[in-house]
Parts: structure tokens; sequence; C-alpha cells
């Protein structure tokens, strides 16, 4: 803590600052598994139109990239995105639904068994991300439905307390037709009212972006790590995209400075160049996820880099492919190809701890397919195996 009549931060918070900015950047890698075993949790859609119950457990094979069924880790309501704390003791879910909460769960770090702590108000309907700062004292979460953020602080048990900041912005939508979108798009969601869709601290953790798809605009804010409140940075509150384009989710390089959004009605990737000390951002390339000649309706859902920070990926729904893009020395992407998901709609892309294998979560065909990551090339090779998981909407990995 900094302390009030010296103004100085204490060892301790220091050096738990400088441990998570290194995790962040990729200088250290996180050591959650007590075991030497890698384990994998995958949310779901439950309830009316979803075929899961919860959140499940794997067992990832780090030499096959196989997924082994363990359990049903916790039965709760549309847990569809999960996020876990820096240390790996405690997990958090989104409970996607009307009434907006989040979940929080303890982590038994030897055998990923889940124990379930407490849930919360989300303070805003369809909660559709969540993400931890660094320090692992805040969740940030962005409602989908209710168009807001919140910020709730993480108590010394792991589990959470009542929103220390909300905010929903009230400005103009964009239209119901992407700027850019491919010739032939019938690619509309969103774009009738604020649609809060991805919320992230910057890698330096001095800042806050969330992305609101139905305002096109992706907003910076200071974040004040003592009260948990976020303010708009005074001279560029939010970056604007394309009107109609989506801005969905984004991702930071490992050197703090390339940021990278994925347009879901546009089926495009910005990049920009973020300044870490005064949160400006500036537009420097736009590229389509889809290949040359491509017509027809496609959305885009995630962005992921790889972990040496040389490959991006990015899954196309209904086209069904993962968009793989090599980065130049300068940040600038170049397409390389695509390889077919071997599901129906890919919600989620991520990569193993190892960053050996690739997953995508195929929400309607209730499978998560694996693919191999060649590290030289950036492209993908299907290893064959299917997993089933009903209405599989997001994985993450403990390892």
């Amino acid at each position: 803590m900094v302390d009030r009549n010296t103004g100085l931060i204490s060892r301790r918070e220091l050096l738990k600052k400088s441990t998570a900015f290194a995790m962040f950047y990729g200088v250290l890698r996180p050591t959650f598994g007590q075991s030497g075993r890698t384990f994998a949790y995958v949310g779901t859609y439950t309830g009316r139109g979803g075929n899961g119950k919860g959140i499940y457990l794997f067992e990832v094979n780090r030499a096959t990239g196989e997924l082994k069924p363990i359990k049903l880790a916790a039965e709760t309501s549309n847990p569809s995105w999960l996020s876990l704390d820096p240390s790996g003791r405690y997990l958090y879910a989104i409970n996607e639904d009307q009434r907006g909460s989040v979940s929080a769960f303890a982590v038994n770090r030897a055998n990923g068994d889940l124990q379930f702590l407490n849930v919360v108000s989300a303070e805003g309907a369809g909660p559709a991300y969540l993400s931890v700062d660094g320090t692992g004292k805040y969740v940030f979460v962005a409602n989908y439905g209710g168009g807001s953020i919140a910020v709730l602080p993480i108590l010394p048990t792991g589990a959470l307390g009542p929103a220390t900041y909300t905010h929903q912005d009230v400005d103009s939508v964009g239209p119901k037709i992407a700027t850019t979108a491919p010739v032939g798009s019938f690619a509309f969601d969103g774009h009738n009212k604020q649609d809060a869709h991805m919320i992230q601290a910057d890698p330096g953790g001095r800042f806050v972006l969330y992305a609101d798809l139905g305002q096109d605009r992706i907003y910076i804010s200071r974040f004040d790590h003592d009260t948990g409140k976020l303010s708009p940075v005074a001279d560029s509150p939010f970056v604007a995209l394309p009107p109609g384009d989506g801005p969905r989710h984004f991702t930071f390089h490992r050197n703090g400075r390339w940021l990278y959004s994925t347009q879901e009605e546009a089926s495009t990737v910005a990049f920009f160049h973020f300044d870490p000390q005064t949160g400006s951002i500036h537009l420097e390339q736009t590229i389509s996820t889809l290949p040359p000649g491509f017509k027809g309706s496609n959305f885009t859902s995630e962005i992921l880099l790889s972990p040496d920070g040389q490959f991006l990926y990015v899954a196309n729904r209904l086209k069904n492919t993962v968009a793989v893009f090599s980065l130049n020395s300068d940040g600038r992407l170049k397409y390389v190809g695509e390889t077919s998901t071997m599901g129906d709609y890919p919600r989620n892309i991520a990569i193993d701890p190892g960053g050996d294998f690739l997953y995508a979560c195929n929400h309607r065909s209730d499978d998560v397919t694996s693919f191999r990551v060649d590290k030289k090339s950036g492209r993908l090779t299907f290893t064959g195996q299917y997993t089933a998981v009903g209405s599989p909407a997001c994985i993450t990995f403990l390892g």
C-alpha cells in the first residue's frame, strides 16, 4: 500500500505489482499448478437454448493436446466467460443472464477442483466478459445486455465484494450496417443500444479499456488502484471505429504498445499504437479477417496473440475458421491464411500455456477442437481430436 504520509509504496506492494507486470509481458510464466499437471476449464451456455450445465474440468495432455474429461466442476448459470486471478487460486465466472451476476470460486491447484465462494451482482444485464487486474485486487465486468461496466473488489478470501464503480454510457449508437463489411453481408448485431463487450486493464495497469460494440468505440479510463474507480482520459476518452463495424474484443502485445481489436460485424482487425504513459491510441492499420474475394456474412469472435507475440489469431463465426496473421517488426499485420475449426460457430479460441496447441470452442456443434501450432509459421494443423461439450463458450487454462 502507499503510505499517505510519505507517498512511498511498500516493498511488498512494489514486488506484487512488478511480478504481475512481468507475467503480463511474458517475462515470467504463471506457476499455478502444484502437481505438474495442466487443467482446462470450459464455460458453457446452460438452460434455455444451451446444452451445457456449467463449468467443466479437463486435464490437458501436453504432448498431444488431448482434453481428458474429469467432471462438471461447478454447476452454475451461463458461465460464458471465465478468468483466473494472477495467482491461480481463484476463478471468476460471469453468469450471462437477465439478472447479471458474477460467481467466485476457490481453485484446488493440485486437482483443479472448484469451491464456490459467493455470487454478486454484475450491475447490469447480460454480462459478456470479465477480467482480473494484474495485482489480483479487482474484477472488471462488461455487461453487454445492460450496456454498462463495473469494477468489483476481490476480498482477502477470494470472494467478491459489491461494486466500487459502475458506469453506463448514454451517447448515440452506430448504424445497423457496418461501414467496412464484406459485400453481401447480413451480419447485423446490436447497434440499437449501448453494448459493452470487453473490459481489461493495459499491461502497465494504469488504464482500463473497454469496447462498446453498439457505439463503435473503445473507451480509455485511468484506474485508481486504491479506490477501484475509473476516470475517463481527459484528452481522448475513446477511439472511434468505423460506424457499424462493432468492436468486440481486443488484445495487447507483450510490449504494451501495440493494441489489436477485432470488429465483429466488419470482420476486420484494427492495429493501434497505444501510449502506456498517456493512454492515447492511434490507428495504424485495418485488415480483413477473411480471404481475398470473400462475399457474404460473417461474425468475428475472439482475438489473441501467440505467447511469443509473433502471430495473431481471429475466430470467424459462420465461416467457421481461424484467421492467421504474422506481425512485422513494426507491429503491422500480414494475412497468412485460415484453418477450419472443424465445427460450427467458434465463439472462443485460446492457446495452451506452452503455446503448442490452439483450442476452438464450437458453440453450435457442441465440441472443442484442438490444433497444433507451428511456432515458425503460425499455421494450425488439426489434431483430429474432438472433445464433446454442450454449448461451449470459452476455455481457460491452469498449469
